[in-house]
């Protein structure tokens, strides 16, 4: 649906986007993540033909962003960053404008009216001026324009922000179930979210592509140390003790100590080794092993490990 080919974009000497390429199937939710200035929005006025890049290739759907703007533009429904609303148009006067520049006349515009207006819960400020709406029902407007002509790539810059809990567990089921028949990009700061909706994750710093895969490849890929819980039913320093014979422990840190031992998170570059040697040395010195657990990684700890190793 999408491929992308060695992007570059520069704004004056500044490098925005360094040979970024990747490819989104049919069907798939894209999440891009980074931090700010990382190049996400640039990645994405490219796709949209807002831009155009220094060098590279981009097609969606088969049509060429700089070969053939207006096919590519057809298909794609966009939010950007802030979103094009008419401040002193109202909210029905803005939907019909749009639906109409996007081709949509008698029957076929009044369905789609009535199902973004539904999907994006507007009925209730539909008659009001868009100036008078806040931030949150800003952002559905402007998300409901992207969706009026049903696009088949959807491509949405930060769409839940500014809204409240409740919108953005909507606005998150919304996106899931176009999926079932649309490609779909979006960025977002929220780690969690972009784990729960998407099927691949971006990672995009300094406008290079760090990493990209399903939640669980990051997760295998970025992080350089296994992380897990030990106690031992021994007082700290005869713990500490035997927790030094072991090869390829690169570090343990106190927890606490308490009547069933002593607790530690110890690190170490392959789990699998570690546990022969931490049953072996416990026998030798005839220690009780009160617990062995390893640590779950948080997407957070997976994301800034994955910028530490790469940049």
């Amino acid at each position: 649906m999408i491929e992308a080919n060695n992007l570059c974009m520069y704004y004056g000497s500044f490098l925005a986007l360094d040979s970024v390429s990747f490819r989104a199937k049919d069907n798939e939710i894209l999440g891009l993540l980074g931090p700010n200035g990382a190049g996400k929005s640039t990645l994405m006025r490219i796709l949209t033909t807002f831009i155009y890049p220094a060098k590279g290739k981009v097609t969606i759907c088969g049509f060429d962003v700089t070969g053939d703007p207006l096919s590519v533009r057809k298909i794609i429904g966009y939010l950007p960053e802030n979103p094009p609303l008419y401040m002193d148009m109202r909210v029905d006067e803005f939907i019909d404008f749009v639906g109409k520049s996007r081709g949509l006349f008698g029957r076929q515009l009044k369905k789609r009216k009535e199902w973004v207006i539904e999907a994006l819960g507007i009925c209730s400020v539909y008659k009001h001026i868009i100036y008078e709406l806040s931030l949150g029902y800003r952002q559905r407007v402007g998300i409901a324009q992207a969706l009026l002509h049903d696009p088949k790539v959807i491509i949405l810059d930060e769409p839940t922000a500014g809204l409240d809990p409740m919108q953005i567990v909507s606005i998150r089921n919304l996106i899931k179930g176009l999926s079932s028949n649309k490609t779909i990009i979006f960025s977002t700061h929220i780690l969690q979210e972009a784990s729960s909706i998407s099927d691949r994750l971006m990672i995009i710093d300094r406008g290079r592509l760090i990493a990209e895969g399903t939640a669980d490849d990051l997760k295998k890929e970025g992080l350089k140390e296994k992380l897990f819980f030990i106690t031992i039913g021994a007082p700290r320093q005869i713990a500490e003790d035997a927790l030094k014979l072991i090869p390829g422990l690169q570090s343990f840190n106190f927890i606490k100590e308490d009547a069933s031992g002593t607790r530690f998170l110890c690190a170490v570059s392959s789990y699998e080794e570690a546990l022969a040697y931490i049953n072996n040395i416990i026998r030798q010195k005839n220690l009780d092993l009160k617990e062995l657990n390893l640590k779950e990684q948080s997407l957070e700890e997976v994301f800034m490990s994955l910028f530490v190793k790469k940049t």
